[in-house]
């Protein structure tokens, strides 16, 4: 008999613009789930200027749902009424995933994804629309959405700050895609370095760049050769990233680079000899298994989901312990059967990340709540 196909609308405006984290794992879940013969794909936009190239971002079998409507419009409306529904941009669907904190009005079952619980336990740190989630998420809660997170610290968080019952929040981690083959000697000319610690991410408070300045700083004092690259787009934690670097020693060997495109950022990430991940808080942590599945050893921090997903293939550090994180820098710069472990032991946890078991397991989710 055959499988009846499922009707799946996912929130794919991440994938227009410069993409953040949240942009690449959207695209490798549309990805996955559009090589599925038992799924009917729409990916939806809520954008005005974008929804002309949103075609263009999809698989050839995910069909583009798209509508002439203002998202400042929908802003204003969709917390305060059920409408309009996400219907007029997709067609009749049985289960709705929100990819991105925010859910639509609509008449199915809705899966809403929430990364990390940041716009609720930082404020301080979050700007923007940011600040507009706890009230956004809180909606979607009431209206009955299911809650999905990527790890099971992050769902932890969830049941207690929403009094969630355990089958109303689900964690399920997303996938890598195959390594990105990039070119270690480009990485260094764009590193215009040898040897150099990566910084990878938009500068903003949580990713903790002034305590790597600082950390670096101890580590340049007695290593002649390595630089620090901190790659990324300004954010809102420039100031104090600013201030961080001006009072740096050694500030001549911080490289600072804006956005990248993927592939000078798989180059910089394949010549790098360490990358760092100093974060105050994280809901997965996507760089540092790049990184890991790139063969580049890892430092990160011991704050959020990052034990969880890196377990032990990488040098784990409290963020607020500067000395400790130039230590661990220093160590995996120069240990050289250090760096043999944790190259090994990452290359072993990336590959643990598929998009086959992800996929395989949010359409089981899927056609549980289509069911329901």
């Amino acid at each position: 008999m055959e499988t009846y196909r499922l009707r799946v609308a996912i929130d794919a405006t991440s994938l227009l613009g410069v993409r953040t984290g949240i942009g690449q794992v959207t695209s490798g879940l549309v990805q996955g789930l559009a090589e599925r013969a038992d799924v009917d794909l729409v990916a939806y936009a809520i954008t005005w200027k974008g929804r002309g190239s949103l075609r263009q971002s999809l698989p050839p079998s995910a069909r583009a749902g798209t509508r002439p409507f203002p998202a400042r419009l929908t802003r204003g409306l969709w917390p305060r009424l059920a409408w309009p529904r996400i219907e007029g941009w997709t067609g009749r669907v049985d289960v709705v995933h929100a990819t991105n904190f925010v859910a639509p009005p609509t008449r199915s079952p809705v899966l809403l994804t929430i990364p990390d619980l940041s716009y609720l336990l930082y404020p301080e740190l979050c700007s923007g629309d940011v600040l507009r989630f706890p009230r956004l998420v809180q909606i979607a809660v009431d209206r009955g959405a299911t809650v999905h997170t990527y790890t099971a610290f992050v769902a932890a968080q969830v049941r207690e700050r929403y009094q969630l019952s355990d089958d109303r929040v689900v964690p399920v981690a997303p996938g890598l895609g195959p390594p990105r083959r990039g070119d270690p000697a480009q990485g260094q000319r764009l590193a215009d370095a040898p040897r150099y610690v990566l910084a990878l991410g938009t500068v903003e408070p949580r990713k903790n760049l002034p305590a790597l300045v600082r950390a670096f700083d101890r580590v340049a004092a007695h290593d002649r050769t390595v630089v620090l690259v901190v790659a990324g787009p300004d954010g809102p934690g420039g100031q104090a990233f600013g201030a961080a670097l001006d009072r740096a020693r050694h500030r001549e060997r911080i490289h600072r680079l804006g956005w990248l495109d993927d592939r000078a950022r798989d180059d910089l990430v394949a010549g790098a000899t360490v990358l760092a991940y100093p974060s105050l808080y994280e809901g997965f942590g996507l760089p540092p298994l790049e990184a890991m599945q790139a063969g580049v050893p890892v430092v990160a921090s011991t704050a959020g989901s990052l034990p969880e997903v890196l377990g032990d293939a990488a040098v784990l550090v409290d963020p607020g312990d500067d000395e400790g994180l130039s230590g661990a820098l220093a160590r995996v710069l120069d240990d050289g059967p250090l760096r043999g472990r944790l190259i090994e032991g990452g290359h072993a946890q990336a590959g643990a990340f598929t998009w086959e078991r992800a996929v395989s397991s949010l359409v089981v989710l899927y056609r549980h709540l289509a069911g329901r």
